[in-house]
């Protein structure tokens, strides 16, 4: 050993002995650079995005996760949109949303629960930044709308009634602790998915001073009411049905005037079919609303109609327009609606006329689990647009369009997910063998090669009146990061394509999709992107239906996520949150009426083919696909043998992720579930 050697193995172990003294200081890891569950608290996006009549300022709900409390937790921040300067403006403890302008635009209209857990409505003087809660109301506001002069507002709220009674129990002795007494149920629609059973009482209109006081009640009645409101005149405008019989049409509603003078109610349409969602024109003249004719089908596109303000001469404008409305607002003597578009969610400028000038947005949904196309926006009186924006590699944003020219105003995810690789989204249509188009797209984990072959999973999105497109989706980058690419198709039944391609499953649902969804694996196999050896599948509500329902059709796939399926169309008809609908209007008739046409398109009808390990999963308190759906599929298989497991979500409805600590604990389940079957 030379000196020089041993004088530096000398120190070496003398640097050993002084820090084996010292305290160690904990090494903090470094960030992962994939998407992970834990990044799910440090999402934020924007929803709600409300314009100020001058076009001045925005003010949106910001919606982040609380890591201490596992909820998402709303916020009003509100943008200078000169500048695109912003800053919060009602942010501290409690949860706030809803904003809403005054006429005049000095005042904003919130609901906040910053005082206590019960939601009232506040309103906030802007020049001076004054805050008032004008309502102490024993059950939270919602639908609210300023009257045209600013003088009031008008809301729904719910209003207690007196439930069935029949039969009850013997005195009790003083001091006794005895069970709860009966419950009663006398409605057809009696529990309601996200709120539980539905309490006695309906929601009624109510009007209150802008400036505080007590509110005053101008409905009454044992039917339903729906927002969004408008005031025309001296009215308010709602929707509803209030026939006797309203609980066997759940297709019905009217647009009702009801005068704030004297409470009196108004028949303002009157068809079969569902009347809703007026905005009044700004000198007062015209309504237009949304609305479609009940001819008994599953699905019907929503059409735009104008009327005068005392409900005469009703009219349909747009007629050649083949997408559904989903929203509408006046600026000017234009109105401004919203649709979906081949996977996207766009915006039109439509005249008095009828005339469509489509508007170059791109509009993306306010959510971060799946890549559901949706989006929201408000209009100033000018037509300048305030919308929320998105893309494949980010949440919503706010974004607004003036004189042609879009810009982002807020970046609310780009910093911290810039240090992320996530999985890159592409184009990939598919044609069925009937050579129906079936339009889709594909995520690629992040760093893809080209040439490479990876495992993929389909995921089917749920409705099934409802579209995906290439939007961020916290499920698809968690299997982005775990190395699956990510096939979504759009198969018939999916909207946005015009109303025959919406009504290819009409009364035959789920069976025109087999075909649909395997020309895109298909498709996926031939562009040399899936492994056809590593193929999986999953899919909720509508797509977990689908999901079982192709596991007894083939075997290709290696395993199955089947997420808060209907297995049996029998119990679901008649158990879900919508009896009275499914049967009718799904099935085209009830289950005693044509039972072998239930079963025939029940996945339990299949059971006995299906030899793919499946994962079954549910919400504890899923009511619009209940658990004994689930409970169904997980039972047949295990009856044959074949390799699952059951998860529910303890206290999670039908959405199943209202905790980001379960959707991250979900989309792991699922990820292992399929690693335990992949071909390495």
């Amino acid at each position: 050993m030379t000196t020089r050697t041993a004088f530096a193995l000398t120190l070496a172990l003398l640097g050993s002995a002084a820090a084996a003294q010292q305290p160690i200081a904990a090494v903090t890891p470094a960030p992962s650079p994939v998407f992970t569950g834990g990044d799910l608290f440090n999402l934020t996006y924007a929803s709600d995005p409300q314009i100020s009549p001058d076009g001045k300022r925005i003010a949106y709900v910001r919606m982040s996760a609380d890591v201490m409390t596992d909820r998402y937790r709303p916020t009003i921040w509100l943008i200078d949109t000169a500048t695109g300067r912003q800053e919060p403006l009602i942010a501290g403890s409690g949860a706030h949303r809803s904003p809403r302008w005054s006429p005049d635009g000095r005042r904003l209209a919130y609901v906040s629960t910053a005082e206590g857990p019960g939601a009232q409505l506040h309103v906030r003087w802007m020049d001076g930044g004054q805050t008032a809660r004008i309502t102490g109301l024993p059950d939270g506001p919602s639908d609210i709308a300023w009257s045209p002069d600013g003088r009031r507002l008008a809301y729904l709220m719910r209003v207690p009634g007196e439930g069935p009674s029949i039969g009850k129990a013997p005195p009790k002795p003083e001091g006794a602790t005895w069970a709860e007494p009966l419950q009663a149920v006398d409605r057809l629609q009696y529990r309601n998915d996200g709120s539980g059973n539905v309490k006695p009482g309906f929601d009624q209109l109510f009007v209150v001073d802008a400036d505080g006081g007590a509110p005053r009640r101008l409905t009454a009645g044992g039917f339903p009411l729906n927002g969004p409101l408008a005031w025309s005149g001296n009215s308010v405008l709602v929707s509803g049905n209030h026939a006797p019989e309203w609980e066997a049409e759940p297709q019905e509603s009217e647009i009702l005037a009801v005068d704030v003078a004297t409470g009196a109610v108004r028949e303002l349409t009157r068809r079969k079919g569902p009347d809703g969602s007026p905005v009044v024109s700004p000198d007062g003249r015209t309504i237009a609303y949304l609305g479609a004719d009940d001819d008994g089908q599953a699905y019907n596109q929503t059409k735009l109609y104008l009327m005068n303000a005392d409900g005469s001469g009703s009219r349909r404008i747009a007629a050649g327009f083949d997408r559904s409305i989903n929203q509408v607002e006046w600026a000017g003597n234009q109105l401004f609606v919203g649709y979906e578009e081949k996977g996207h969610y766009r915006m039109a400028r439509i005249s008095t006329a009828g005339a469509v000038t489509p508007l170059p947005l791109d509009l993306a949904a306010p959510a971060v689990g799946r890549p559901y196309t949706g989006g929201e926006f408000s209009v100033a009186r000018d037509g300048t647009v305030a919308f929320t924006s998105g893309s494949a590699s980010r949440p919503a944003d706010v974004s607004m369009a003036r004189g042609g020219t879009a810009r982002r105003l807020t970046a609310l995810n780009d910093l911290w997910l810039s240090g992320k690789r996530l999985g890159e989204v592409r184009t990939l249509d598919a044609t069925a063998p009937d050579g129906t188009p079936i339009p889709g797209w594909i995520l690629l984990p992040a760093g893809y090669q080209e040439g490479q072959k990876v495992p993929t999973i389909l995921e089917i999105h749920g409705g099934p009146y409802t579209s995906y497109g290439p939007y961020f989706s916290t499920d698809y980058q968690l299997f982005a990061s775990a190395g699956y690419a990510v096939l979504f198709p759009n198969v018939r039944g999916s909207t946005g394509y015009g109303e025959a391609f919406a009504d290819g499953i009409e009364k035959s649902y789920p069976t025109p999709n087999e075909t649909d969804l395997m020309a895109s694996v298909d498709a996926a196999v031939a562009a040399g992107l899936a492994d056809p050896n590593n193929l999986f599948i999953t899919g909720g509500s509508g797509g977990g239906l689908l999901t079982a329902w192709m596991t007894g059709h083939t075997n290709r796939f290696k395993a199955a996520a089947v997420q808060k399926p209907v297995i049996n169309w029998t119990s679901q008809a008649l158990v879900a949150d919508g009896i009275g609908f499914f049967g009718r209007y799904w099935l085209g008739a009830e289950p005693w009426e044509q039972p072998e046409k239930y079963w025939q398109r029940s996945p339990l009808s299949l059971a006995g083919k299906v030899k793919t390990p499946t994962l079954v999963i549910v919400g504890g308190d899923d009511l619009r696909t209940p658990n004994a759906e689930a409970e169904q599929w997980y039972g047949a298989l295990r009856v044959q043998g074949v390799p699952s497991l059951l998860i529910k979500v303890p206290g999670a409805p039908h959405s199943l992720d209202g905790r980001p600590s379960q959707a991250a604990a979900r989309v792991s389940a699922i990820t292992a579930w399929f690693d335990r079957y992949r071909t390495k």
